[in-house]
């Protein structure tokens, strides 16, 4: 098992990076457009669950594996960087967004 993960591994990241996009776009549709706690709740635990937690558990399998600071291992860290830094007002650019979109929405309810 271990060793399919660690062939896999770009391939691997590359959909927990789609699932947590995914994921994060399904929380903002909740907040602005359903206007569900509990689904915004869902998307905020699935944004949780399909990036940050995976993506570190797969960076600490690769360097456990490898014994050697890696590209990919370098990816993750630069990826969990980038999170914790500028991903974070990227999001909330994003909200904003994502607000004024679905506010729109809402005053031409024909436009659906």
């Amino acid at each position: 098992m271990m060793q399919a993960i660690i062939q896999y591994k770009w391939a691997i990241l590359l959909g927990l990076e789609v699932l947590a996009w995914a994921s994060t776009f399904f929380m903002l549709y909740a907040r602005y457009r359903a206007q569900s706690n509990i689904l915004f709740r869902i998307g905020a635990a699935l944004t949780v669950l399909t990036g940050v937690i995976p993506q570190v558990l797969l960076g600490i399998v690769n360097l456990v594996s490898s014994q050697t600071l890696d590209l990919f291992t370098a990816i993750i860290v630069l990826l969990i960087l980038y999170g914790a830094t500028i991903g974070r007002k990227q999001i909330k650019r994003l909200d904003k967004w994502a607000q004024t979109k679905f506010a729109k929405r809402e005053q031409h309810p024909g436009n659906v």
